[in-house]
């Protein structure tokens, strides 16, 4: 019984671990990749990319989308899924991605 015990908490552990490797920003990133591309470098113009554009400019079209003051479905309905904390997040996350074709 020791022994499962120990295992048990090696998984436990190990699988903690492996989740806290993970970036918190990518982690919540990972909502924005069907439409905005892997780490907000979208590909083409149909959408802006989010890689590489400053924090405070992400983090105010977030908000703005959360409140209601720019209008849009989609980003609308996705933006009050997040806190305020989790939005400022998002914005550095993508703020310190590299800009497509760089």
């Amino acid at each position: 019984m020791k022994h499962l015990a120990a295992i048990l908490l090696t998984i436990c552990c190990a699988t903690a671990s492996a989740a806290d490797a993970i970036h918190p920003g990518a982690r919540l990133a990972a909502t924005c990749t069907g439409c905005h591309g892997t780490n907000g470098a979208t590909k083409g113009n149909a959408l802006p990319p989010l890689a590489g554009q400053p924090k405070d400019a992400l983090l105010a079209k977030l908000k703005d989308f959360k409140s209601g003051a720019t209008k849009n479905t989609i980003m609308t309905q996705i933006a009050k899924g997040y806190t305020d904390e989790q939005l400022a997040i998002l914005a550095a996350y993508f703020a310190a991605q590299a800009k497509p074709g760089t």
